[in-house]
């Protein structure tokens, strides 16, 4: 048996070392979210209500043309060759914001974070402050932030989803 100094002095010794270790982080949390999940996301912010006013420019037919290929590719699961068909477009017209925000779906659907971000923000530069083609550019800059762990960042994209609905003119 040990003499009580001497248990009392390894109890001590055993208290500091526990003190002394540090317990490690938490591993981060990883974003199981796909691609997929955060198309599906910005399509539902989207959202359509018809009380609200909607602005639509009008289109070139050569344009549509590869709006539609794009969308078609798409369908089919050729993100790269949708994504070419809308580079085409905006060859063409590289200040539509409805082009730009298609091809940052494609971007984000590709899980090219940064690129869906840049697309969707000079978008909304360039585009209308209403109504769901708003609130995709913000849904998507929302989803490019989320996917790279920008909690902060995300959550002031979320809060410009909401200005973007505006009540249409009631008409009597």
């Amino acid at each position: 048996m040990l003499p009580l100094r001497s248990l009392l002095a390894a109890v001590a010794a055993a208290v500091l070392a526990a003190a002394c270790t540090s317990t490690p982080p938490p591993p981060p949390q990883i974003d199981a979210t796909s691609p997929a999940q955060r198309m599906a996301a910005v399509l539902a912010a989207a959202g359509v209500d018809d009380k609200e006013l909607s602005v639509q420019p009008l289109r070139d037919p050569q344009v549509d043309d590869l709006r539609e290929t794009a969308a078609a590719h798409r369908e089919a699961g050729d993100l790269a060759a949708a994504g070419e068909a809308l580079n085409q477009a905006l060859l063409q017209v590289e200040d539509d914001p409805g082009i730009l925000q298609e091809r940052a779906e494609i971007a984000l659907l590709q899980g090219d974070w940064a690129r869906a971000e840049t697309l969707a923000r000079k978008a909304v530069a360039l585009g209308s402050r209403t109504g769901p083609l708003c609130r995709r550019h913000w849904a998507t800059i929302e989803q490019a932030h989320l996917a790279r762990a920008e909690q902060e960042n995300a959550a002031s994209a979320h809060a410009q989803i909401e200005r973007c609905t505006v009540p249409g003119i009631i008409r009597y």
